[in-house]
């Protein structure tokens, strides 16, 4: 078998996932958009399936050449995870509740989360983790240099080379799925299936190999035990110490490796799927490891001496010329090696992103403003700078992956390598089991115990992997640094004999735990610490799937006019049509109607959670802190929370409840008091304008009507005097239309005449009705012809009517030098929303209640040209029609929304 053979086979392989991908991201797209969840592409079977990105070309290659090296020893990789989801009642379920509530999007998010929201923790364990993963993205690339040099004996191939290519690739990939959006649950669908489908690839592979090894070279079971038996050697012996040391090792890094965190928590969509996952992903395990050994044994026997035994899966078809079976084999290898690749990247660009990049942004904003070379509430492309950063945060794990790989040579075995990087990530083990258990913790001694044990392996294990002499000294390695004995990375504190990597975990963890246990004793936790850790241990006290109540992280102190900010910072993070719908959402729970809910401590916690889902709980927390000037918690609020009583802190909560809602109800009857003394003030001012309106045509009317009745009038003067009593009493005719047209909207007698047309067709009668209007200006339009293709079946005219009022109004009360409107559509379902978007300055916060009332009229009787009933008419027509019309603040200028059902109903209208 040839390179002519494997690159297009693993190209094609790759066009594969690809389809596998788009397809699933466009179904989950199609789904959202009509309202449904993703069942299948959310299912326990397909999480299951995620979760074996754990089994990685280091279990589909390397279990077989550790086998071969060590016996038994190899189990000791499943039988950690194995027993971590046997228990999952006691530590995963928590594990899971605590990330849904707390909308987590990392290991380093939930622990930064849990220390107070402190990004210099999401720093620390970020930076680990991307040091951690750097050789086990060596290891997959290695695999997979290595799977095609097993098959091109005899041709030119460079490893290296091959390498970088493959890490290209891959990046490409991990770009085009991962980094699609930014999703407020940061879940991946397109990646999450693919992954999926590679889990039953890479084990239909392993199990086919092994069954060939069974029954087609040995005569069964019986007889494969014989070959196990005479093929063991002196190294199979068990060491118990090792085995001990080993299986904690892999079950620590079930719950610490970004990977498994990302596919177990992150993209977790329901947490029952836990309960399937602990037999089903068990089993999987047992089901990649059932054949090991009996590959291991027949690659011993029947290759030649010093094959290389991580390859035996490859090889040994190959050797007996089972070229299908390898073939197939390959592409095993193959799909463990990318799905880690493709997942491990993810996750950490994700905690690149969040915890590095977007807070250095923000605190070069905040400089930048306090300079006064910048405005200090920027409304720049969040959305943008994250995804862009991810995106060049993949392709930098990825190179450094490459480079450990071509400096290292690549010449260790598979599960040495595998073995560092567990043993890197295990140490945010103490962190995490205390921010699960032990609310003493504090954010300075997780920072403590992470530094020292992250110091701790990289001395012990992580530079000395390199091997002697090429960054620790040959000299340093076997002396200790100034020729101090008892500080030699593999003999630390003069402990000798030790296996080197059992000597690594057990000092950076000890190390760790005590400087951990140490500066959360000396330190006193901070209030939102306090808070968090109230939330974190006690998580169960929150329904499955319920997201966190109030964390009181910021104080009780009014914020006025912050709204807005708030909204426009939101939709350029979760996007225009999620931040709306949760701002909407929020107003209404609030009482009121509109886009904007007054910014109280319990709205900024639910809109921190929200953000935090998209750019991690630190992140969040310091955007909104910029926006509200860092309303931070203070100890008085805390007083709930340090009390330890139920009681106390029951009674707390119905007094704050009781206090919030008389505070609203107070709310609601000032505005609503303030509403009607302006409507007053309004309806006296439309009386006055309205009798004036009247008057003038008709007394026009009156006068020329006795001239005419003048014998002395020429013909000339009877035909302009006749003219002008025509256009009056046009005039006169269209006010009194209007207000008998809002009188029968308002109640509700109107007769609909049911028409088709395409939204774009209405769209462009509105335009060219409206270009009457000021028709000197030079108005820019901004549309996307191809969404406004969306059949109609409603109220032509009507609707039309209203397209032609917004519009008019955004040609008269535009306010820039260069005007512009933008014309947004979108579907939902059944629903299309139409956004106008000019780019003046607005509407005052103050009048955007006012706006569609009948009464209001928001600038003088001569500039208006009406009696200010267009928006009131609007707002009854959609009404009518099944819709709405608002006023959508926060986009820069005056925004109006028009929503209404595609197909309108006409006995639904009528019973109405």
């Amino acid at each position: 078998m040839t390179l002519n053979i494997l690159v297009p086979a693993a190209l094609a392989y790759v066009i594969f996932l690809f389809t596998i991908a788009s397809l699933a991201e466009r179904r989950a797209e199609a789904l959202r958009a009509s309202g449904r969840q993703a069942r299948f592409l959310r299912s326990p079977l397909v999480y299951t399936l995620s979760l074996s990105v754990y089994c990685t070309a280091w279990t589909f290659y390397g279990a077989v050449g550790y086998a071969a090296r060590s016996g038994l020893e190899f189990m000791t990789i499943y039988l950690g995870p194995t027993l971590v989801f046997v228990g999952w009642w006691w530590l995963l379920r928590k594990l899971v509740r605590i990330g849904k509530a707390q909308r987590v999007t990392s290991i380093a998010d939930l622990i930064s989360s849990r220390y107070g929201k402190s990004n210099a923790v999401g720093v620390i364990v970020t930076v680990l983790a991307v040091i951690a993963t750097t050789p086990y993205i060596a290891l997959q690339l290695q695999s997979i240099a290595l799977s095609f040099g097993a098959f091109t004996a005899g041709e030119t191939l460079a490893p290296q080379q091959l390498a970088m290519w493959v890490a290209v690739g891959l990046a490409l990939f991990t770009i085009l799925f991962g980094t699609r959006n930014l999703d407020a649950n940061e879940q991946h669908h397109g990646v999450v299936t693919a992954i999926a489908v590679e889990a039953v690839v890479k084990l239909v592979a392993l199990l086919a190999v092994g069954i060939w090894v069974v029954w087609g070279l040995a005569e069964g079971p019986a007889d494969m035990l014989a070959q196990i038996a005479q093929a063991e050697r002196p190294e199979w012996a068990i060491d118990p110490a090792r085995w001990i040391g080993l299986t904690f090792l892999a079950g620590v890094a079930i719950l610490t490796l970004p990977r498994m965190f990302q596919v177990m928590v992150v993209e977790n969509a329901d947490e029952s799927h836990l309960a399937v996952a602990s037999w089903a992903f068990p089993l999987y395990l047992m089901a990649m490891s059932l054949f090991v050994l009996p590959i291991a044994a027949a690659g011993l026997t029947l290759l030649p001496e010093g094959a290389n035994p991580d390859l035996f899966v490859l090889t040994l078809p190959h050797a007996l010329g089972q070229n299908g079976l390898a073939m197939l084999a390959f592409l095993g290898g193959f799909s463990a090696a990318t799905s880690m690749v493709i997942i491990a990247a993810i996750a950490l660009a994700t905690m690149v992103s969040n915890h590095i990049v977007v807070p250095m942004w923000l605190a070069s904003r905040q400089r930048a403003a306090d300079r006064g070379l910048a405005p200090a509430r920027d409304a720049s492309d969040m959305r943008g700078l994250v995804l862009n950063a991810r995106r060049l945060s993949i392709g930098v794990i990825l190179g450094l992956g490459y480079l450990y790989f071509a400096i290292s040579g690549g010449s260790r075995a598979l599960a040495a390598i595998g073995l560092i990087s567990f043993a890197g990530m295990a140490q945010v083990l103490p962190a995490l089991i205390g921010a699960l258990y032990w609310r003493g913790a504090s954010r300075i001694g997780a920072a403590a115990g992470l530094a020292v044990g992250a110091l701790a392996w990289l001395y012990t294990l992580f530079l000395p992997s390199f091997g002697p002499g090429v960054i620790l000294g040959a000299e340093l390695m076997a002396e200790g640094p100034l020729g101090i004995g008892w500080l030699r990375p593999h003999a630390l504190f003069g402990v000798e004999g030790l296996d080197p990597l059992l000597h690594a975990l057990f000092w950076s963890l000890a190390l760790n735990a005590t400087a951990f246990i140490t500066g959360s004793l000396l330190s006193f936790p901070s209030p939102v610490e306090r808070v968090q850790s109230a939330q974190f241990v006690n998580v169960y006290d929150l329904g499955p799937g319920d997201e966190s109540p109030g964390a009181r992280g910021w104080s009780r102190e009014a914020a006025e006019n912050e709204a807005e900010d708030l909204l426009a910072m939101s939709q350029r993070i979760l996007g225009a049509a999620e931040a709306q719908s949760f701002f909407e959402a929020q107003t209404r729970a609030q009482g009121k109607a509109g886009f904007l809910p007054d910014p109280t401590p319990d709205f900024l916690d639910k809109l921190e959670r929200e953000l935090a889902g998209s750019v991690g709980a630190a992140t969040a927390h310091a955007m909104i802190a910029q926006i509200v000037g860092g309303r931070l918690v203070t100890v008085d609020d805390l007083m709930a929370v340090a009390s330890e009583t139920a009681q106390i802190m029951e009674h707390s909560a119905q007094l704050e409840a009781k206090s919030e809602e008389l505070a609203r109800t107070a709310r609601q009857l000032r505005e609503a008091n303030e509403l009607l003394q302006k409507l007053s003030v309004q309806k006296d001012s439309f009386l006055s304008q309205i009798s004036h309106e009247l008057r003038t045509p008709m007394t026009s009317i009156r006068a020329f009507s006795e001239i005419l009745m003048d014998d002395e009038v020429t013909g000339d003067e009877i035909i302009r005097y006749a003219r002008i009593i025509h256009d009056e009493s046009i005039r006169l005719t269209r006010l009194l239309d209007d207000l008998l047209d809002l009188s029968v909207l308002e109640n509700g007698q109107v007769n609909l005449d049911i028409q088709q047309a395409t939204l774009g067709d209405l769209i462009d009668r509105a335009l060219m009705a409206s270009n009457s209007v000021l028709p000197h200006r030079q108005f820019t339009l901004r549309r996307q012809s191809a969404d406004e293709e969306i059949a109609l079946s409603t109220d032509i005219g009507r609707l039309t009517q209203v397209f032609i009022n917004v519009i008019s109004n955004a040609r008269k009360y535009c306010d820039a030098a260069a005007p512009e409107l933008r014309i947004a559509v979108r579907q939902r379902g059944g629903k299309v929303v139409v956004d106008f978007i000019d780019n003046g300055s607005g509407i005052p916060k103050k009048s955007q209640m006012l706006i569609f009332e009948k009464f209001a009229r928001l600038t003088d009787t001569h500039q208006a040209g009406g009696a200010g009933l267009g928006l009131a008419i609007c707002r009854e027509i959609m009404h009518n029609l099944g819709g709405d019309i608002a006023y959508l603040p926060g986009q820069g200028g005056a925004a109006f929304r028009v929503s209404f059902p595609a197909r309108l109903e006409a006995r639904a209208r009528a019973a109405e």
